[in-house]
């Protein structure tokens, strides 16, 4: 999946010939960030490596996050000082050296409710939350009187507060940063593909030596050999664990984080907010147009893939971020509604808001390696020791990481190129501001987007119903970022299905097109899509009026996942 090559039948067909022939190093299960960042840590290490995804790339947990690259204010409470330090190294990084065009700055609020005791409390976190950041790119804390917290967020009600400390995260859209992480271990050689499925482990005398696969596109089946596999699918470890006949070393716990999308003119605030709640926190984050507002944090036990957001959840959060607000939210305002994962090593404690959020590195049998918990944030890390643990089963010598020093695609450049914004702009004849956001969605890989326009200048069109959005981008989304189904557009290439008000049921027909166009679809075809993209968001409503999970559950399964058929086999 390099950024020469177009993602098309014959690129599936070499990459399925590919995982047939010499033994692999390293099989990584799972298209998440933690199997993206565990790909490409071992493809720089001159490993030979394969990555393999039943659905979509970041179709599950990592596209479905608060999106945000931070050090976790609130372990801080807990004492957790060393996942802080971690993470707030992994920010900087990704700020400064890895990933500046997709990672930036955030600002948040931290309104305080009580007088005396709260000011010094809460400064004394954030004192030390940028100690453990050393010397960071984004700004230090600083105090603020209710006045002025209150010129930088009007939509806080004077009684809601006393005063206000700001503070500075990062954050990135996280379906985009997983898949151009997948895409720069494969621009180091390793063999990237999604809808295929692992079956069963195979093993030779106890030993895991490589895995069944089924391409769920085609029904074809095959066996792919390697020396360790990797098993990086989140809250599906404990079902991977069990093809290979183990338990495993450790157990996860999936906990279900609900997030709404509203539009950016129903806050006035010039500022993200943080808010105490009584089992976890609420953000307010800013998202282009849009305020992301979440999350919940509640124990999940049903459908893994779809995981549905309740009438309850939305309620939770409404009330949660209402008892700030100077003007309520209301279900009108909703724009977009999406619920995802944490995979959390299971713990003693009930309250899945107290369970661990730092890693762990198994080896529960000889050629099988899982790793799962964990922060968005600390992936990198997570990939580093899942590689260590795995060279423990290589007959050789390996060289250590060096995923800290190699910037993800895009990334070199990027600092240039936002210098000659206005050149650039003119160049391709478009508003100095849609420049700026292909940017800070593509980085350098930019002039690879839009030079099919050179030809086609009906691709510069923004998409009818998404117009943040141009048909350049969702050709580029087939040919270079291996979308195979509208929904892997709609969902994770854009944003478009949270980010309005029809959850993309206009843009999905000229959407359609381009794929259809590029990737040679049939009118049935292209109706097929349309439908199952239409089934789905009906789907996600229905889910969305039923109090309780159960309910919502089923509503939401009763929409098929145009990969689920095949895959059932």
């Amino acid at each position: 999946m390099s950024t020469q090559e177009t993602i098309d039948a014959a690129h599936r067909e070499a990459s399925w010939a590919a995982l047939q022939q010499d033994p692999f190093d390293v099989l990584v299960i799972g298209g998440g960030v933690t199997g993206a960042g565990v790909a490409l840590d071992a493809a720089t290490r001159g490993l030979r490596t394969a990555l393999v995804e039943m659905r979509d790339l970041a179709s599950g947990t990592s596209s479905r996050s608060s999106k945000l690259f931070h050090g976790g204010l609130r372990y801080l409470e807990q004492l957790n000082v060393g996942l802080v330090r971690e993470a707030l190294h992994e920010r900087e990084l990704m700020l400064t050296r890895l990933a500046p065009h997709l990672v930036h700055p955030v600002p948040f609020l931290y309104p305080l409710r009580h007088r005396g005791w709260e000011r010094p409390y809460v400064g004394a976190g954030l004192l030390l939350y940028d100690a453990l950041a050393g010397r960071s790119s984004v700004p230090r804390h600083r105090h603020l009187s209710r006045t002025g917290a209150r010129a930088l967020c009007p939509a806080l009600r004077p009684d809601a507060l006393v005063g206000a400390l700001q503070y500075y995260d990062a954050q990135a859209d996280d379906a985009r940063h997983t898949l151009t992480v997948a895409r720069t271990a494969a621009h180091y050689g390793a063999t990237v593909r999604t809808s295929t499925k692992v079956v069963a482990l195979e093993r030779d005398g106890g030993r895991v030596v490589g895995a069944q696969l089924l391409d769920v596109e085609t029904g074809l089946t095959a066996s792919v050999r390697a020396s360790v596999v990797v098993n990086c699918t989140g809250v599906w470890t404990d079902d991977v664990q069990e093809l290979a006949g183990t338990r495993g070393r450790f157990r996860v716990r999936a906990s279900k984080g609900v997030h709404l999308v509203v539009p950016r003119d129903r806050i006035n605030s010039e500022t993200g907010l943080i808010l105490r709640t009584e089992t976890s926190v609420l953000f307010v984050i800013p998202w282009g147009n849009q305020w992301l507002v979440g999350t919940t944090d509640t124990d999940w036990a049903l459908d893994k893939a779809h995981p549905a957001a309740s009438s309850s959840d939305i309620d939770y959060v409404l009330a949660q971020v209402n008892s700030v607000l100077l003007t309520p939210l209301t279900r009108d305002d909703i724009l977009g509604v999406y619920a995802g994962l944490r995979p959390l090593l299971e713990g003693e404690s009930e309250q899945t808001s107290q369970l661990s959020r730092e890693h762990a590195v198994a080896r529960p049998s000889p050629g099988l390696v899982s790793v799962a918990g964990g922060k968005y944030t600390t992936y990198r890390v997570m990939a580093r020791d899942a590689v260590d643990a795995a060279v423990l089963d290589l007959d050789r010598q390996v060289p250590p990481s060096v995923t800290d020093r190699t910037p993800i695609l895009g990334a070199e450049g990027y600092a240039a190129l936002v210098n000659s914004l206005d050149a650039l702009a003119r160049d391709w004849g478009l508003p100095t501001w849609r420049v700026r956001r292909l940017l800070d969605r593509y980085g350098s890989l930019v002039h690879e987007v839009l030079e099919p326009t050179r030809s086609d200048a009906g691709l510069l069109r923004p998409v009818d119903g998404a117009d943040d959005y141009l048909l350049a981008e969702i050709r580029y989304a087939v040919t270079h970022e291996g979308a195979l189904h509208l929904d892997d557009v709609l969902t994770r290439r854009t944003r478009i299905s949270i980010e309005v008000a029809d959850r993309g049921l206009t843009a999905a027909e000229p959407v359609a097109a381009v794929m259809a166009d590029v990737l040679g679809w049939d009118e049935a075809t292209r109706a097929g899509e349309l439908a199952a993209y239409g089934d789905r968001v009906r789907a996600e409503r229905d889910s969305q009026t039923h109090a309780e999970d159960r309910a919502a559950d089923a509503a939401r399964r009763a929409a098929a996942d145009p990969r689920e058929a095949r895959a059932a086999i």
